[in-house]
C-alpha cells in the first residue's frame, strides 16, 4: 500500500503553516500520492477551497481538523490551569463526520474560546460518530504525558480515546522530524501499541510543502510573532522538515512500522466525504394561511404591481408574469418573499432603504415588491442580467440601509429566523505585494526607510489592486534594477513572493450575512471574531454550498438625505423625497459647474472636471457617469462628451445600434447594451446575450471565438456584412471587460441626484445632515464647513441653549451640534436636552450648573463646554467659568447632600447656591480660547491663528497640509523639498534606538496638522525658534506613507520675517536624491506654476500611448508635457493637445497606468530638456 499524509497544515492556520492550498494536491500527485488531509489548527477555514483543488487534480481530499483539546473542561478559563490545552487530529470519515467536526469546532470558538478555541472531552463523547482520531504532535496529551514519564497516565487516556472513537477509529500517531522528545515519544507509543492492540499511524507534521521552504515558513513565523529572524530566543521549526515528504522518505523513516505506513492509506479510504454543490438551501418564508410561496409572491406583486404602474399595461404585465414564471420554475419565490419581508420591515420603522444596488434593480418583481424603487421599464434595464434562465445560480439581492441603522434589520432577521439560524461572514486579510515586503522586511530586520524604498516602487492604486510582486518585477524598471543589483532586496522580494497572498487574519465581512434553514453550524463550521459569530467559509463558498447570503450594507448617504428630509419637514411638513422632480434644470445646472462638493459618487475633482465636459441633463447622464469614471472605461470619456456636444456627428455602424447605444451617444457603456446588441442584431435569447457578455467580461477566448461565429450568422440574417459584424463584435469584446452594470449605476445615479438637489435646493438641511454624518472625521467636517462658508452659510459655534445633539438648522445658520464635543456622552446630552425642554433655556452658568448635577454631566464634561464656547451666554467669561467651577461644584454637592437628609432650613428656600457669585477674571488671550476650541472639537471655532497670514501662501509658495495629508493629492509631494507654513502646536522629545535626539513637532495651518520630524542636529540649528504657538515655515522632504500620516522631514526653520528673503524650496546642495526622488514639486496650485510634467513610458505610440492621449484630453490646460522614451532614451516634447492642468486626478490616474516612479512634475528649471 501506499503513504498518505494525514496531518497538513495550510496557509488557513494563520502565519504557522505554509501548504498553498492551489499548489498542495498537483505535489503530491507528483509524488505519486493518491490522497491527502487537511488538519488546521483549531479551524476549517479552507476545508472547501481544499477540496475543489484536490478534486481538480483527481487527488482524494480527506477533510479534518487539529482541534485544541481543553485539559479540564471547555468552560473553565482560568490562566494558572487551562492556559496551554492539547492538539488532537480528527478526520471525517462521512457526512455524520463532517457534521460532528463542524458542530465541534464551532463550539470550540463560541463556549471555549481562552487564549485558543477549544472543545473538551464531553464534546468528543457527544459527537465522535464518523471521525478518526490520531494523537497528534508532542503537543497531543499522550505524548505530552509520555515527555513528562507519565506512562500509566497516557496509557489510560488512549484506552478512553479508543473508547470514544472506536478500535477502528483511534490511531496513535507516530512522528520523527529529528527531535529528541520524539524518538522517546515514539518508543513508548510502540510500547503502548504492543499492549493495547491499538494502531499506528505514521504522519509528517507538515507546514511547508518543500525542504527549500523552510526559510521562507521561518519568517512567516517572525511575521506572527513579532520577532526578527536574528532573534535567537523565538519560535522556530527546527530542524527543518516539516515538508511534505515523498512516499520513500517517509518509507525509509519508518522502515520499522511498515503497519504505520499502510494504515495512512487505510484511512484515506475511510474517509470518504463528498460534498454537494449547487444544491440550494433557502430558509422557509412563514407563510400567511391559505397560500403557498408561488401564490403568495403572485398576490403581493400585483399588488405592487396597481400601486406602481395604476392601471393595465399589458406589455408590462407580459413582462411580470414572465419574470415570475421564472422565478418559480428556478425555485426563487422564498428568496424573493425574504427580501421582500425584511425590506418591508426597514421601510414601516422608517429605516432608511436604498433605491437599489447591482443587478436586482433590472426585475420587475423587486420593483413590484418594493425592494427595489428604480423602473427598470423606464431605464431599459433588463432581468436576465440578475436572474439567467440558461444559467441557474442564485439571485444576488444586496440591499443599501442607512449606516446608523443597518444594524436594526439584520436583529430583525436574527428574530424572525432565530439566533442560530443566522450569523455573518467571515473575510480575509491577505499578504498583498506591498504588505508582504513590509512584514518581510521586518522580519528581517530591515530599517522602515530601507523597506519603504522598496515597497513603494510596487505600483499602487485603483489599477493595481492585485498586482503581484512578479508583475511588478516586469512594470517598475527600477524595482527590478534594485532586484538584480541589490542581494538583500533580492531576499526581501523572493522571500515576500513566496509568501505573498497568504491570508494574514480572519475578520468580519462588513455587509455579509448568511441565513439557513437549520442551524447555521449544521452546514458550515462558526468561528468568533471579536463579538461576531461568523462562518468560517467565505461569502463565495457559502454561494457555491447553496446556503442563501445577503449584503446588508450601510450607506452614510441615506442616512443624509433621511436626517435632511426630517429637518425639510418641520418647515415644510408635506415634503417627501418620493415626490421629487428627476429633471429639475437648476441641479443640473449645478452639476455642470462642477459644484458637487458632498453630492454622492460626484465629490472627487476629477469627477468635478468630468461634469464640467459633459454638463448632464438627465438621470441617463449622470448614470453614464458613474459608469464612465474608472480606469478602463475612462478611456470612453472624451468620445462620449465630444458625441454629446454634438449628437449629428454620431455616425452607428448599422441603423439597428441607434436604438441601443443612442443613449449613450454611439459608446457602449453598459453590460446591458452588449446583451442587447446579440439579441437585436444577431437574434440571441437575454439568456444566451448574458452567457456571451459573462464570457467577454472574463475574456473567455474560447467562448468568444466560437461566439463570433454564430454572432456574425446571427447578423448576417439581419442584413449585417461579416465585416460589419466582426468589427461590431470586437468593439463588444473591447468593452466588455470594462462595461459597467446599468442597473447598479442608475441606482446610485439616482442618489447622486437626490443629494445634488437637496443641496440646491435646501443646502442648509443638507449641509447640516451631512456634517453630523462626518462627526467622527474632524478633515472632512473641515470641508464641508469650508464649503458652508462658499455656499455663505454661517456655521455656528455650540451653544448649550441652541445646539442640539446633531448639526441643526437656525434661521441663523447651521449650528454646531453637542455630539461633536469630546467628553460629551449620547445619554449625557440628552439629560441636558431633556432637562432645557422640562425648564425652559439655561438663564446662567450656575444655574445651568445646579439644573445638571444630578445628572451624568461629569466634571470634563462642563470644562469641554467652557472651552468650547457653549455656555459663552450665561453670563460670564471662559476663565471665569472655569476657575470658579470647582468650588460651585462642591457647593452644589455639599448642598445636595444636606437636601436630601432634610435640612433645608439651613440653606433657606432655593438653597444656598441659588445666589451663588462667580469670581470675577480677566478672560484668556484669544489666542488661549483658540487652543481651548481645538482641544475639545478638534478645530477652531471663533477664529483661526494663521487667519491673519492668508496672503503669505501665495506669497511664498507654501504648501497647504491637507494637500499632504489627501491620499487624492499627496502623491506628487512624496519625497519632493516643500515649505509648510503653520502654527507650532506641539513638540514632543524622542530618542532613537541609536541615542540620538529627536524631535517630533505638530504644525497646524488652517486646513489641518501634520507631523514634523526634527532630528538632533537640525534641532539644535533652529532650538530657539521652535516656541509653541508660534507662526514658523517650516522647509523639509515630505515622506507619503501608507501605514500613517504623511510626514515632513525637517531641514530648515524660517520665521515670517526671515522667510522673505529665503531662497525658494529645492533640493539643498550636496544631498543625493533617494530613489524616486522628484526634483521638485509645485508649491501652489498646479495649474498657477510653470513648470512641466515628465512621463517614461516604453514607445509614444500603440495602445498605452492612445490612452494616454484620451487622459490628457480630459484635463486641458497649460503645462507642457515631456516623454522620455525607455526603449530609444529620447526625451521628447509632446504636442500642444497634449498640455495639460496637472490635475491631481490626472497624476493618480498616470501614475496607475504608467507606474509612480514614471510620473514627475517638475519645477521651470528642472524641466529643460
Amino acid at each position: 500500500m501506499g503513504f498518505v499524509h494525514l496531518h497538513v497544515h495550510t496557509e488557513y492556520s494563520l502565519l504557522d503553516g505554509a501548504c498553498r492550498i492551489r499548489d498542495l494536491p498537483a505535489l503530491v500527485k507528483e509524488m505519486g500520492q493518491n490522497a491527502v488531509a487537511i488538519t488546521d489548527h483549531g479551524v476549517m477555514y479552507g476545508a472547501i477551497d481544499f477540496y475543489r483543488a484536490c478534486k481538480k487534480e483527481g487527488i482524494h481530499p480527506i477533510i479534518g481538523c487539529e482541534v485544541y483539546v481543553a485539559r479540564r473542561t471547555r468552560f473553565d478559563k482560568q490562566h494558572e490551569f487551562d492556559a496551554e490545552s492539547r492538539h488532537l487530529v480528527l478526520l471525517c470519515k462521512n457526512e455524520t463526520g463532517y457534521r460532528n467536526l463542524s458542530y465541534m469546532v464551532s463550539q470550540a470558538f463560541t463556549e471555549g474560546f481562552y487564549i485558543k478555541p477549544r472543545i473538551d472531552m464531553e464534546l468528543l463523547r457527544q459527537h465522535s460518530e464518523g471521525l478518526i482520531a490520531l494523537s497528534a504532535c508532542l503537543a497531543g496529551e499522550i505524548p505530552r504525558r509520555l515527555v513528562n514519564g507519565d506512562y500509566d497516565g497516557a496509557r489510560e487516556y488512549a484506552l478512553t480515546m479508543r473508547d470514544i472513537f472506536g478500535e477502528d477509529s483511534f490511531y496513535l500517531e507516530l512522528q520523527d522530524h529529528g527531535i529528541a522528545d520524539q524518538t522517546e515519544v515514539n518508543r513508548q507509543l510502540l510500547r503502548l501499541h504492543n499492549e493495547t492492540g491499538i494502531p499506528l499511524v505514521c504522519t509528517n507534521d507538515a507546514h511547508y510543502l518543500r525542504r527549500e521552504d523552510a526559510e521562507s515558513h521561518d519568517v512567516l513565523l517572525c511575521i506572527q510573532t513579532g520577532k526578527t529572524v536574528d532573534d535567537a530566543n523565538r519560535m522556530r521549526y527546527e530542524p527543518q522538515n516539516f515538508y511534505l515528504r515523498s512516499t520513500e522518505e517517509m518509507e525509509a523513516l519508518f522502515a520499522g512500522y511498515p503497519e504505520a505506513v499502510a494504515n495512512t492509506q487505510r484511512i484515506a479510504d475511510m474517509c470518504q466525504l463528498d460534498f454537494t454543490f449547487g444544491k440550494y438551501h433557502l430558509p422557509e418564508f412563514q407563510l400567511p394561511e391559505g397560500y403557498d410561496s408561488p401564490s403568495y409572491l403572485r398576490k403581493l406583486c400585483d399588488e405592487g404591481f396597481v400601486k406602481r404602474y395604476g392601471g393595465s399595461r399589458p406589455d408590462y404585465r407580459k413582462q411580470l408574469d414572465y419574470e415570475l414564471d421564472m422565478i418559480e420554475k428556478m425555485g426563487f419565490t422564498d428568496y424573493f418573499l425574504i427580501v421582500s419581508d425584511f425590506v418591508r420591515y426597514a421601510k414601516s420603522v422608517d429605516i432608511p432603504v436604498g433605491p437599489g444596488r447591482g443587478s436586482a434593480a433590472g426585475s420587475m418583481v423587486s420593483y413590484c415588491l418594493e425592494i427595489t424603487d428604480i423602473d427598470p421599464m423606464k431605464y431599459d434595464l433588463y432581468f436576465e442580467r440578475f436572474l439567467n434562465p440558461e444559467r441557474v445560480s442564485m439571485p444576488d439581492i444586496d440591499m443599501d440601509f442607512g449606516d446608523t441603522r443597518r444594524g436594526e434589520v439584520v436583529d430583525y432577521v436574527r428574530r424572525k429566523y432565530g439566533d442560530d439560524h443566522v450569523a455573518q461572514i467571515v473575510t480575509f486579510g491577505t499578504m498583498a505585494a506591498r504588505a508582504a515586503i513590509r512584514d518581510v522586511g521586518r522580519a528581517l530586520n530591515m530599517t522602515y526607510a530601507e523597506v519603504d524604498v522598496v515597497a513603494k516602487l510596487v505600483p499602487a492604486g485603483p489599477g493595481a489592486l492585485h498586482i503581484t510582486l512578479q508583475d511588478a518585477l516586469k512594470l517598475s524598471k527600477q524595482l527590478a534594477d534594485l532586484y538584480r543589483d541589490d542581494p538583500r532586496v533580492k531576499k526581501l522580494i523572493d522571500t515576500a513572493m513566496a509568501l505573498e497572498g497568504m491570508p494574514r487574519h480572519a475578520s468580519t465581512h462588513a455587509a455579509g450575512v448568511v441565513i439557513t434553514r437549520d442551524t447555521v453550524d449544521s452546514y458550515v463550521p462558526l468561528a468568533k471574531n471579536d463579538e461576531s459569530i461568523v462562518t468560517q467559509f467565505t461569502m463565495t463558498t457559502l454561494e457555491e454550498l447553496g446556503l442563501l447570503k445577503m449584503d446588508f450594507l450601510g450607506l452614510r448617504n441615506l442616512t443624509v438625505i433621511a436626517d435632511a428630509e426630517r429637518m425639510i419637514r418641520r418647515r415644510e411638513p408635506d415634503f417627501s423625497m418620493d415626490r421629487l422632480p428627476d429633471d429639475d434644470p437648476a441641479v443640473y445646472e449645478m452639476l455642470s459647474r462642477g459644484d458637487s462638493s458632498g453630492v454622492f459618487q460626484l465629490e472627487s475633482g476629477g469627477m468635478r472636471q468630468m461634469l464640467i465636459q459633459l454638463r448632464p441633463q438627465s438621470i441617463e447622464d449622470l448614470t453614464a457617469a458613474i459608469s464612465l469614471y474608472r480606469p478602463g472605461p475612462m478611456d470612453s470619456i472624451p468620445q462620449y462628451v465630444r458625441n454629446k456636444q454634438n449628437p449629428a456627428a454620431v455616425r452607428y455602424k448599422t441603423p439597428l445600434l441607434e436604438p441601443i447605444l443612442g443613449v449613450t451617444y454611439g459608446c457602449i457603456v453598459y453590460q446591458e447594451q452588449v446583451m442587447q446588441i446579440c439579441r437585436e442584431l444577431a437574434g440571441y435569447s437575454y439568456g444566451q446575450a448574458d452567457l456571451v457578455r459573462r464570457a467577454m467580461s472574463k475574456k473567455k477566448a474560447d467562448v468568444m471565438e466560437k461566439e463570433r461565429g454564430h454572432f456574425i450568422t446571427g447578423c448576417a440574417a439581419n442584413g449585417i456584412s461579416e465585416a460589419v459584424a466582426n468589427s461590431i463584435f470586437d468593439e463588444m469584446s473591447s468593452f466588455a471587460a470594462y462595461a459597467f452594470n446599468k442597473s447598479h449605476a442608475a441606482c446610485y445615479a439616482v442618489v447622486a441626484y437626490q443629494t445634488a438637489y437637496l443641496k440646491r435646493h435646501y443646502p442648509r438641511e443638507y449641509m447640516a445632515a451631512l456634517m453630523t454624518s462626518v462627526l467622527d472625521s474632524t478633515a472632512k467636517l473641515m470641508e464641508y464647513i469650508e464649503e458652508c462658508t462658499r455656499l455663505e452659510i454661517p456655521v455656528l459655534p455650540p451653544d448649550i441653549n441652541q445646539s442640539d445633539m446633531v448639526f441643526t438648522v437656525t434661521p441663523q445658520g447651521i449650528r454646531f451640534g453637542l455630539l461633536a464635543i469630546k467628553n460629551m456622552g449620547r445619554s449625557v446630552i440628552e439629560d441636558i436636552l431633556k432637562e432645557r425642554e422640562l425648564d425652559g433655556p439655561f438663564t446662567n452658568f450656575v444655574e445651568f450648573c445646579r439644573r445638571t448635577s444630578a445628572g451624568d454631566l461629569n466634571r470634563r464634561g462642563v470644562e469641554s463646554l467652557i472651552k468650547c464656547g457653549a455656555l459663552d451666554h450665561l453670563g460670564a467669561n471662559r476663565r471665569e467659568m472655569m476657575e470658579n467651577y470647582g468650588p460651585l461644584a462642591d457647593a452644589i454637592a455639599e448642598e445636595s447632600r444636606y437636601l436630601s437628609g432634610g435640612q433645608l432650613s439651613l440653606f433657606g428656600e432655593g438653597g444656598a447656591t441659588a445666589d451663588y457669585e462667580l469670581s470675577p477674571r480677566e478672560e484668556y488671550p484669544h489666542a488661549e480660547l483658540l487652543a481651548f476650541e481645538k482641544e475639545v472639537t478638534g478645530m477652531y471655532l471663533s477664529g483661526h491663528p494663521m487667519s491673519q497670514y492668508l496672503p503669505l501662501y501665495d506669497r511664498y509658495g507654501a504648501v497647504r497640509i491637507a494637500r499632504l495629508q489627501s491620499a487624492e493629492t499627496n502623491a506628487p509631494y512624496d519625497n519632493a523639498w516643500i515649505d509648510i507654513f503653520g502654527i507650532l502646536a506641539e513638540k514632543k522629545m524622542r530618542t532613537t534606538k541609536r541615542g540620538d535626539l529627536l524631535a517630533l513637532l505638530t504644525v497646524e495651518d488652517m486646513s489641518g496638522s501634520m507631523e514634523v520630524m526634527c532630528f538632533g542636529r537640525t534641532y539644535s540649528q533652529y532650538s530657539e525658534k521652535l516656541v509653541e504657538g508660534e507662526p514658523l515655515f517650516f522647509r523639509g522632504r515630505v515622506s507619503v506613507r501608507e501605514e500613517d500620516d504623511t510626514k515632513l522631514v525637517l531641514d530648515k526653520v524660517y520665521t515670517i520675517e526671515e522667510r522673505a528673503s529665503a531662497p525658494p524650496a529645492s533640493l539643498p546642495k550636496g544631498r543625493a536624491p533617494r530613489p524616486r526622488v522628484e526634483p521638485g514639486t509645485p508649491r501652489t496650485a498646479p495649474q498657477k506654476q510653470g513648470g512641466r510634467l515628465l512621463i517614461r513610458v516604453q514607445k509614444a505610440e500603440g495602445e498605452q500611448w492612445e490612452k494616454l492621449r484620451l487622459l490628457f484630453s480630459i484635463f486641458e490646460g497649460e503645462i507642457p508635457l515631456l516623454v522620455r522614451e525607455a526603449e530609444t532614451g529620447r526625451l521628447l516634447r509632446a504636442g500642444a493637445e497634449f498640455s495639460t492642468d496637472a490635475n491631481p486626478v490626472l497624476l493618480r490616474e498616470l501614475r496607475q497606468l504608467l507606474g509612480e516612479e514614471n510620473v514627475a512634475l517638475l519645477p521651470p528649471e528642472a524641466a529643460k530638456p
